[in-house]
């Protein structure tokens, strides 16, 4: 287990005794509540982990490397970047996902354009954010963000054969 994993064990068995402490039921109507989101996420978890293990056996690493590979240069931040805007859901579907194509042979430029896309351009949100702020806020701001993701990408590649 990597320390991230140490740390949110450790807030929860914290958050815990802080419960257990206070009383009042607050520790059984907490453990129901995180029981309650575990059932809800439950079938996106599964389906997620299952498209990345279908994605980890049967997308070719070679086919990986010559798309999104640390070769692929300008191409394959691009195509990052577009597979990061369309990519639907929160970060249980877009990080798994990600990671698989890392773990596939994907290079960092690929890699952080995807995230990146992901975080400011996410095609599934503009309809709940056109509802929001309206279609001018909208277009301005895609057009603001839209230059992120390949530039992101770009400094990674810089930063990781520098450092490297």
């Amino acid at each position: 287990m990597d320390y991230a994993t140490w740390i949110m064990i450790g807030l929860a068995l914290a958050l815990v005794a802080l419960a257990y402490r206070r009383g009042n039921g607050v520790l059984a109507a907490g453990l129901k509540s995180g029981w309650d989101t575990l059932l809800g996420m439950l079938p996106l978890l599964l389906a997620v982990f299952v498209v990345v293990g279908m994605a980890n056996v049967l997308l070719p690493r070679e086919l990986i490397a010559r798309w999104l590979g640390g070769g692929s240069g300008l191409k394959g931040i691009l195509i990052a970047s577009g597979m990061g805007a369309i990519t639907p859901g929160g970060p249980f579907v877009s990080f798994p996902l990600v990671a698989a194509l890392y773990k596939a042979g994907a290079g960092i430029g690929p890699v952080v354009a995807f995230i990146t896309a992901w975080s400011l351009l996410s095609i599934s949100r503009i309809p709940m954010e056109i509802a929001f702020v309206g279609t001018k806020v909208v277009l301005i701001r895609v057009l603001a963000t839209v230059v992120f993701p390949p530039l992101a990408g770009l400094i990674a590649d810089g930063l990781f054969a520098r450092f490297s």
